[in-house]
């Protein structure tokens, strides 16, 4: 037994894939009477707490929800302290996730004329530096959204078909998914939500079809292994049947 357990989980069961929205740093804020960006500030060691803990648990991937394509539409000094807390975040801890064995990857349009030189940059650099790391891959889900990337597959498989490329009739689901942002990601097998919001808010819309959600009323920046270790446990309980039946007469809410 982890030293640091106390959920009632199955280690030989833990979700290869574990996508995470990291709600509440706004409320958790303001709730103490400080600005929104120290909110965002306090949700780093929550992170860092998670990984470690993830990591002790075996989960292979773990996604991370850290700027949507909808945060643009924020008051402008929130926008910009979150570019520069991202190339903060990556100056301090890239190294540490190396030593990790954790390779870094982002997924979402980091090219963006909006998004800084200087945090493009970071990102290069600290993907470059971590890609042959196997302990763990953690994906920073940057200026992304899910609807966007099912239009970018789309525009990429509609440009096969012009240019001969691609007959559609072959199209299936797997064309799909091997021309989404990351092709080689497992689906997650668990989404978390915190801060008690119930909704998928454009994270991974594709690759979530067949996710368990556990959406748990803990602030991010109070989240931590213990926590994540609870969800992990909470989704062992639950019986994954993908759209399949089961077995015996159903009842009501059976699929």
């Amino acid at each position: 037994m982890i030293d640091w357990l106390t959920a009632d989980i199955d280690l030989d069961s833990v979700p290869l894939h574990v996508g995470i929205i990291m709600d509440g740093n706004g409320r958790w804020a303001n709730a103490r009477g400080l600005h929104r960006t120290q909110g965002h500030a306090a949700g780093e060691p929550a992170l860092f707490d998670v990984v470690h803990g993830a990591l002790d648990l075996g989960v292979q991937w773990l996604t991370v929800y850290t700027f949507s394509t909808e945060n643009w539409d924020r008051d402008t000094s929130e926008v910009e302290f979150l570019m520069q807390f991202n190339v903060d975040l990556l100056e301090r801890r890239r190294d540490e996730l190396d030593d990790l064995g954790v390779r870094i990857l982002f997924m979402g349009d980091v090219d963006d004329d909006r998004v800084p030189q200087v945090l493009r940059d970071r990102i290069r650099s600290a993907e470059e530096l971590t890609a042959s790391n196997t302990k763990m891959t953690m994906v920073y889900a940057f200026n992304y959204g899910g609807r966007i990337e099912i239009v970018d597959a789309v525009k990429t498989i509609a440009r096969g078909v012009a240019s001969g490329s691609i007959d559609p009739d072959t199209i299936t689901m797997d064309t799909v998914s091997n021309n989404l942002y990351l092709a080689d990601m497992p689906d997650p097998d668990l989404v978390i939500r915190t801060s008690g919001e119930q909704r998928t808010s454009n994270f991974l819309l594709w690759e979530a079809a067949y996710s368990e959600y556990v959406f748990t009323p803990v602030l991010w920046p109070d989240f931590d292994r213990h926590e994540f270790a609870r969800c992990v446990g909470e989704y062992q309980t639950r019986d994954r049947r993908f759209g399949g039946a089961v077995d015996g007469p159903l009842t009501d809410g059976d699929g």
